[in-house]
């Protein structure tokens, strides 16, 4: 295995395009990596769109902190995106465009909690975030999500800790900060993310049941409006401390996220020997 490449010439598929897998592609973009592919759902569900390139899916092309992202109709549009500096998303849940990219890094980032298909055999370095994956078995490494003392810690063998199902704690709130589907339906929003709120205020609805805020706060997250969602499903989250102007940056926990992977990508390719 080659462990002298420049960042420059390396392949990199990113499964899913949502909040932290842009954190990944975004912090591997700045460090010199050109030639990154996000590979998307054909309507991605990101929450906190603001900050995800699956938006570029819905909007042909969509910027995170200077980086952009642009829609890629086919794989032989994905050259021709890298040459203009930005990332290529393709809509491609099934991931059948790995063959033909032969990336040398692919990083699952659809925190699924369960892995949904990674390989070891689809990269030299196929890493996977959070639960669900076992470093040295489905993946060569896995990277604890978890927001804790070990968060963007590099597992070279056993797994993340498994998911609790709780949301992590911000300002003293939980999974009351979050918004969730009360049955299967479409979702109607009747806010925008950033704007302010108070707890009791109604958010949207899923098929005319209103969804109301639990906690105050500024709307960090939501659902794009006419959604359909299953019952349980995330709609939204609220930023109880207020702050405005994070809404549109990238969170630190999918900072620490881009951290790790560059971390296991400069370990794997640039190592001095």
């Amino acid at each position: 295995m080659p462990r002298d490449k420049r960042l420059n010439e390396l392949v990199l598929a990113l499964k899913g395009g949502g909040e932290m897998a842009t954190g990944v592609a975004c912090r591997l973009h700045r460090s010199g990596m050109r030639r990154i592919v996000v590979l998307e759902a054909e309507n991605p569900a990101a929450v906190r769109r603001t900050v995800a390139l699956s938006e570029a899916v819905f909007a042909g092309s969509w910027e995170v902190e200077g980086v952009v992202a642009e829609a890629a109709a086919s794989v032989e549009e994905v050259q021709e995106i890298w040459d203009r500096r930005r990332i290529p998303v393709l809509v491609d849940p099934q991931w059948q465009s790995l063959s033909a990219l032969e990336p040398d890094v692919v990083v699952d980032a659809v925190l699924a909690k369960r892995n949904l298909g990674t390989r070891k055999a689809e990269a030299p370095l196929v890493v996977g975030l959070g639960p669900g994956f076992t470093a040295g078995e489905d993946v060569h490494l896995a990277v604890e999500t978890k927001r804790d003392h070990d968060l963007g810690r590099v597992i070279e063998q056993g797994s993340p800790a498994p998911n609790t199902g709780v949301p992590g704690e911000i300002a003293g709130y939980a999974g009351e900060r979050v918004l969730r589907a009360p049955r299967e339906g479409r979702f109607a929003a009747e806010r925008a993310i950033g704007d302010r709120v108070q707890s009791g205020d109604i958010l949207g609805a899923v098929d005319g049941e209103p969804i109301r805020a639990a906690v105050s706060g500024v709307v960090r997250g939501l659902l794009r409006d006419g959604s359909r969602v299953r019952e349980g499903a995330k709609l939204g989250d609220i930023d109880p401390r207020g702050e405005r102007e994070a809404c549109f940056t990238i969170s630190d926990k999918a900072r620490a996220l881009g951290g790790a992977v560059l971390e296991a990508v400069l370990g794997r390719f640039n190592a001095l020997e």
